[in-house]
């Protein structure tokens, strides 16, 4: 008897050491949050300037206190799958420790289960890319056990585009346009003038 014993909870010690080594699975959570975000649909955001208002809430077609481990909701900017293809630093795992889909956070937030909403401006650094926005509720181990997200499974509708700064300043520009001007007319000037100093040698 005491081997049997001994047995389950050798067994149960390696099942949880198990499960601790495979981490949290993007597969294993349910889809309990309704995300929304507000966005002009053709226009392409610019970081640093633009605003974008998203939502969330618990789904009401769940069961009522499923929710009840939920302690704190993680908003995400992530990828689409279009900008995905052919960049490896932004591939999709099941495995959310090495998931490389939502690099860029949004805000995080104590658990409510409606009457959510932020009004984010893009950051900054935010590089050009098509995106959607995903909530994670965690749980008081700061582990994922439950999402939602703006989009479908494919990662393809109610998508939105963000087009990075590119580091050109209007000023730089406009002294850009004016140096190139002042080159032509100089160097009409010169020719000019060497026009005028062959006539003269002519007419001597």
């Amino acid at each position: 008897m005491a081997a049997l014993v001994g047995f389950l909870m050798a067994s149960l010690l390696l099942s949880c050491l198990v499960s601790t080594s495979y981490g949290v699975t993007f597969s294993s959570l349910q889809k309990t949050l309704v995300v929304s975000a507000s966005h002009q649909q053709g226009k392409v955001l610019k970081a640093g300037e633009d605003k974008i208002t998203v939502t969330w809430s618990y789904n009401n077609t769940f069961p009522a206190g499923m929710d009840s481990a939920y302690k704190t909701v993680k908003l995400k900017l992530c990828y689409a799958a279009i900008s995905q293809q052919d960049r490896a630093w932004r591939k999709t795992d099941d495995k959310l420790e090495k998931d490389k889909t939502c690099q860029h956070n949004i805000v995080s937030r104590p658990y409510s289960p409606s009457n959510n909403n932020i009004t984010w401006t893009v950051k900054k650094d935010i590089p050009t890319a098509t995106y959607f926005i995903r909530a994670y509720a965690y749980n008081s181990a700061d582990e994922e056990v439950a999402y939602g997200q703006n989009t479908d499974a494919r990662k393809a509708t109610n998508l939105f585009q963000i087009e990075a700064i590119s580091g050109r300043h209007a000023s730089l520009d406009i002294a850009a346009v004016c140096f190139s001007a002042f080159s032509v007319v100089s160097l009409f000037g010169f020719f000019f003038l060497e026009r005028r100093k062959a006539k003269s040698a002519q007419l001597k």
